[in-house]
């Protein structure tokens, strides 16, 4: 691991990552790595930079979408089809341990950048890359987005309730889903080099992701035969396991087993609930869902979501708020998770941001993260550690 020595602490201290990625996906991947310790060098095109800086929102003009994409990075403009630019691009890789690109399939390759020619320049180089298709398959060389590949990948056939139209899931999960599946392909392939000192290429597509996380869906459709449609908050396989309507605002509750079902329905004072043969297992309330919905919200209607939530929470009954976004970054066991820290950006200040979900007892977990880098910031201090290395 050749790297400098990065300005946060962890288990990837003194990788170094080359991140040729834009958008989301990408970004969100070596973000992590980042996150994690490796020192992540961002190769953006001169002058426009990674597209995502030029999307909202804004402050001052500048892009906060990016920001929570990229902190803790470094970045260095390069235009990789200029002689002297690929010279220093070249230089970069042969100290590097990870490159990330998500080039659409054959762009990297027609730069001169294919995994056989790294590989043989770099034997040690790992490369990972995230596209929309995948490097095979009659669809590699098609674009893709998330509302894409949220579309052909079915989560969107599942999403919403029956009979409207279709809908995207709120979060980007398709670019989400892909960042994450590629940071477990850039970990898996280390540990890899490590045990063999072989380095390989990894291949991640944005619509095998989706396929991956579809599980109750397939496993229905596969096991019955039968298309599984939109059920709004509702479960496919468990109730009560949804959103129900108090007197003032929804509320989730899921009682998944038998055990929690009477406990709930104590708690609320809906005992009939109990001896009602239509409700004596899951198989049978799932079957008799709609009925079952209906007799909890006569019970629930008559109290505020407060009230309900707080005689649910001591009865030991896995159930919340359906928060929006403003509560969920007040709300005091996220903040106490370190879920919402800090960057503290040289032109407009503290800016917030989502925190690490992953907690490594062997590490801190700061509560303050280097900023996003300004485009071509760090030219110098990269150029020089390039000279030292030759030195």
């Amino acid at each position: 691991m050749n790297a400098p020595s990065p300005r946060v602490s962890g288990p990837f201290s003194g990788l170094k990552v080359i991140d040729l990625t834009r958008v989301l996906a990408g970004p969100y991947c070596t973000m992590l790595l980042a996150d994690f310790g490796a020192d992540v060098i961002k190769v953006e095109m001169p002058k426009r930079g990674d597209d995502a800086r030029h999307i909202g929102p804004f402050i001052e003009e500048k892009s906060t979408y990016f920001m929570s994409l990229n902190r803790g990075k470094r970045s260095i403009a390069l235009n990789l089809k200029d002689e002297a630019d690929r010279a220093t691009f070249d230089t970069l890789l042969e100290t590097a341990d990870v490159v990330v690109e998500n080039y659409r399939p054959g762009a990297f390759e027609k730069l001169g950048y294919d995994w056989d020619t790294l590989h043989k320049r770099f034997p040690s180089l790992i490369l990972a890359s995230a596209s929309g298709f995948g490097q095979t398959g009659p669809y590699s060389k098609k674009p893709a987005y998330d509302m894409v590949v949220q579309a052909m990948g079915g989560i969107m056939s599942l999403t919403g309730h029956e009979g409207n139209p279709p809908t995207r899931v709120g979060s980007s999960i398709g670019d989400i889903g892909a960042g994450l599946f590629t940071a477990i392909g850039v970990a898996s392939a280390l540990y890899h080099r490590e045990k063999t000192g072989e380095a390989t290429r990894i291949d991640v597509s944005m619509l095998d992701c989706q396929v991956a996380i579809l599980e109750n869906g397939i496993a229905r459709y596969l096991a019955t035969g039968q298309i599984p449609g939109p059920l709004g908050s509702r479960h496919p396989s468990i109730a009560p396991f949804q959103a129900f309507a108090t007197a003032d605002q929804h509320i989730v509750i899921a009682a998944g087993n038998d055990i929690l079902f009477a406990r709930m329905a104590k708690a609320i004072g809906a005992l009939d609930l109990i001896d009602d043969d239509r409700f004596a297992d899951n198989e049978l309330r799932r079957h008799n869902v709609e009925v079952l919905s209906e007799a909890m919200e006569t019970t629930l209607k008559t109290q505020s979501a407060a009230h309900w939530l707080k005689i649910l929470d001591e009865a030991g009954i896995p159930s919340g708020p359906i928060n929006n976004v403003e509560q969920v970054l007040q709300d005091p066991q996220v903040i106490a998770r370190n879920m919402v820290i800090e960057t503290n950006d040289p032109e407009i200040g503290t800016v917030k941001m989502p925190g690490n979900p992953i907690k490594l007892s062997a590490f801190t977990d700061p509560t303050e993260r280097p900023p996003a880098p300004a485009l071509d910031g760090d030219r110098d201090d990269i150029l020089a550690e390039i000279v030292r290395s030759n030195t």
